[in-house]
Formats: C-alpha cells, sequence, structure tokens
C-alpha cells in the first residue's frame, strides 16, 4: 500500500480502503483460484494493482465514458481503474469463468459499482465502448485485430477513443505497420526496478 499512497496521495478515504482491501481478498482468493502467479502474489501491489494504475497517470476518463477490459484475468487493469475513475463504465472480460467469478466477487466484496463482468471471448463481443485496455495478452497486432471492432466512433473524450495496452519487453518491431500511436515508459513516473521495460502503447482509432 505504500506504493499507491506515495504515488496516489490524493486518494479518497474510499478509495484508499478499497486498495488496502485487495490486499487481503487477492491471497485469499488466490489459494482456491489461480489468478496470480503463486509465486508472484507477495507482489499484488507493484507488479499488478501499481502496474495497472500507471495508466492513470497519462490518461483520464471522463464521467460517464466507457472502458472494455480484454482478458482481465484477476480483474487487471479493470479493477484498480474502476477504484479511481467511480465515474466511468468498466466492463472486464475474460474467456475463463472461475477467473471472472474470482473479479465479480472483489468488486462485489469491495463495493464497486461501475464494475460489470462476462465470461466470453472478445470474438463474441460486438458491445463499443470508448476505449479498450488490456495487460498484454497477445502481440499487438493480434490484439488490434481482436479488438478494434470495440471501440465507438462517438468521442466523448478529449482524447481520441482507441486502445490502451500494457505491455513489456522489445516490441517495437510489433509497431511498424502502425500509424500516430504513442509510447509511454512508466519508469518515467514509477521508479520501482519492476517498471524498467514496462510500457503504455496508446493507438487511437478513427472509424
Amino acid at each position: 500500500m505504500k506504493h499507491i499512497y506515495h504515488y496516489f496521495p490524493d486518494l479518497t478515504k474510499l478509495q484508499y480502503s478499497q486498495f488496502e482491501a485487495l490486499g487481503t481478498l487477492y491471497p485469499e482468493w488466490n489459494e482456491k483460484v489461480n489468478v496470480i502467479s503463486r509465486k508472484d502474489i507477495e507482489n499484488l501491489y507493484v507488479h499488478h494493482i501499481l502496474h495497472s494504475m500507471a495508466i492513470a497517470k497519462y490518461f483520464s476518463f471522463k464521467q460517464n465514458s466507457s472502458v472494455l477490459d480484454i482478458g482481465t484475468g484477476g480483474g487487471f487493469p479493470g479493477i484498480p481503474l474502476a477504484i479511481l475513475f467511480p465515474r466511468v463504465s468498466f466492463t472486464l472480460i475474460d474467456s475463463i469463468a472461475k477467473k471472472i467469478m474470482v473479479v465479480e466477487t472483489i468488486a462485489k466484496e469491495i463495493g464497486l459499482k461501475n464494475v460489470t463482468t462476462q465470461q466470453i471471448r472478445v470474438e463474441n463481443l460486438h458491445e463499443k465502448f470508448d476505449y479498450v485496455v488490456s495487460r498484454a495478452v497477445t502481440s499487438f497486432p493480434e490484439f488490434f485485430k481482436m479488438s478494434k471492432k470495440n471501440v465507438s466512433g462517438i468521442v466523448n473524450n478529449k482524447l481520441q477513443n482507441g486502445i490502451i495496452y500494457l505491455k513489456g519487453g522489445d516490441f517495437f518491431e510489433e509497431m511498424k505497420g502502425f500509424r500516430k500511436y504513442k509510447i509511454y515508459s512508466i519508469n518515467d513516473c514509477f521508479i520501482e526496478p519492476f517498471f524498467e521495460t514496462k510500457k503504455i502503447i496508446y493507438l487511437p482509432i478513427v472509424p
């Protein structure tokens, strides 16, 4: 929690308590359903929660915006972002029923009213959203093919609708076929060694 308080000192009491509750709920649920690597659960706050929150250092979603989290797994980045943006609607999807059950339960436990979940593959989802977010479920070109249909052509924010993708390592070859994308280095705002190679790709989608 110290990392979250350090980087996000303006959290409300409710938001702070919600983030604090995740530190108990995830280890408990992870014993029953493996949504985070058992070896990595001790790094929950930095590797999963703070990593998800990095998006909020670069992007702000207007009230009543809609965000789709594809391949949410244990609820990342969707749940941390839903805590940060309580007036934004988040839809978290995954193809694995057990993971969606955990995400749904945790969202209810901490009182999130702005999260809905679906067990579905993105190929079968045809709803439109302002933004699509994810944590590196596949190569960026593959993700683009799967998810571009889910980005709405109606713009409600100053920021053009599009894809916001958390990714690490060397992926620049993957981006050769794309134009007008931006890459943000997370280690510009978070100093922990984990973030040295972590980036955010933002690709606006213009219909």
